[in-house]
């Protein structure tokens, strides 16, 4: 591999620091030309240390200031929506991870597309707003979009080199997180502490939370419908707690391929970094020496209502995910600011998806407006306390 330059959207979270880390551990591939964060100032200084970005943007004007006022190296410190588009399409960049959390990703990775970038994506929102868009536009500029997500890292493993009409159905993983097997009345009573604790993945809280109420398997269900152009009825969830098989691919003659690796990030985002090579790691190694039990069991659709309501909306199509997505994303504030219960996320995204009209075929203009209607939508019913 020649050297290639990376702008990391999102580089002090979860999926941003474990790119970094990859990156550090490979210098004579990869070089940071970019480095984008929301608020998180300091941490972005220290990155900006490390690996001298051309650019580096804080989202937050207030964040940028703080960092202005004690950074005077040769990083250019950029600010606001306008800074982070320009990170986006960075001359310097052959590809730009995506790892910003929910819809304010969708901006930034239509600006890098436009720009003929190569798409290491990590925001699965992106493609659950604006699937139609994303993909239509990917075609017409011939750039790459490349999964992050360990499920769809390990599909576009299983699908390699197979034609796409021998595919019968792609099952995606999910380990169930920290309360498979509750039931509803159990349900009702978790804390955001309980929440927060996954058996097998260190995330961000929010998407560790959509973990929890199955949304999360929802979002990937819709993206994956993006991502290999496969129809929804094609497309299964099988719980899996182990998290070892990330994700499987069933093919018309009954033949089964399946990803399986330790639950660690940094494996799927060296793939998407370094396709179509690999590259080697000192990541951790599965051990078929001990003694080792994977188990699969169907989703309860009834009590993790997040999952069914995800397959609602994709096949719905239109404006109806980004109201999806957006309920989900203002629902899962209220929760983690203790404003909420654990179920009240279901009350929120149902009543928004019951509200809202759908919108078919939507511009980029309409999903903006259609994602602040609902969010507003759900902040009224957080205020009047009707979930």
């Amino acid at each position: 591999m020649t050297v290639k330059n990376l702008a990391i959207l999102g580089s002090t979270g979860s999926i941003g620091t474990q790119t970094l880390d990859v990156a550090r551990s490979h210098p004579e591939l990869f070089r940071v030309t970019a480095l984008a964060a929301n608020t998180s100032d300091e941490a972005l200084e220290k990155q900006i240390e490390e690996f001298c970005p051309a650019v580096a943007v804080l989202v937050d004007e207030n964040a940028a200031a703080r960092l202005r006022g004690r950074y005077h190296g040769k990083t250019e410190i950029l600010s606001g929506e306008k800074g982070l588009l320009t990170a986006a399409a960075d001359d310097e960049a052959d590809m730009v991870v995506t790892s910003m959390v929910g819809f304010a990703g969708l901006a930034p990775t239509l600006e890098a597309l436009k720009a003929g970038k190569t798409i290491a994506l990590a925001n699965k929102e992106t493609l659950v707003v604006a699937g139609e868009l994303v993909t239509a536009l990917a075609k017409e500029r011939n750039v790459s979009i490349l999964p992050v997500d360990s499920e769809h890292c390990a599909l576009f493993q299983c699908l390699q080199g197979e034609r796409r009409d021998t595919v019968e159905r792609l099952i995606l993983t999910a380990s169930g997180g920290p309360f498979r097997g509750k039931t509803t009345e159990d349900l009702k009573s978790v804390t955001v502490a309980d929440c927060l604790k996954h058996p097998t993945w260190s995330m961000g809280r929010k998407i560790t939370v959509d973990s929890a109420t199955l949304v999360n398997k929802g979002l990937e269900v819709i993206e994956a419908h993006w991502l290999y152009d496969v129809p929804y009825e094609k497309i299964d969830v099988a719980v899996h707690p182990q998290s070892i098989v990330h994700s499987m691919a069933e093919f018309r003659d009954g033949a089964v391929m399946a990803q399986l690796g330790l639950p660690d990030m940094r494996l799927p985002i060296q793939y998407a970094l370094t396709y179509p090579t690999r590259e080697a790691a000192n990541f951790g190694r599965m051990d078929f020496a001990t003694r080792m039990s994977l188990s699969f069991e169907p989703p309860d659709l009834q009590t993790f209502r997040g999952l069914a309501l995800a397959y609602e909306a994709g096949k719905a199509g239109g404006t109806m995910p980004c109201v999806l997505n957006a309920a989900n994303e203002e629902a899962v504030a209220a929760f983690l600011a203790g404003r909420i219960g654990f179920l009240d996320i279901y009350g929120c995204i149902e009543r928004a998806m019951e509200a809202r009209e759908n919108r078919l075929h939507p511009s980029f203009e309409t999903l903006c407006e259609e994602d602040a209607q609902t969010r507003a939508l759900v902040r009224g019913f957080l205020n009047n306390k009707e979930v």
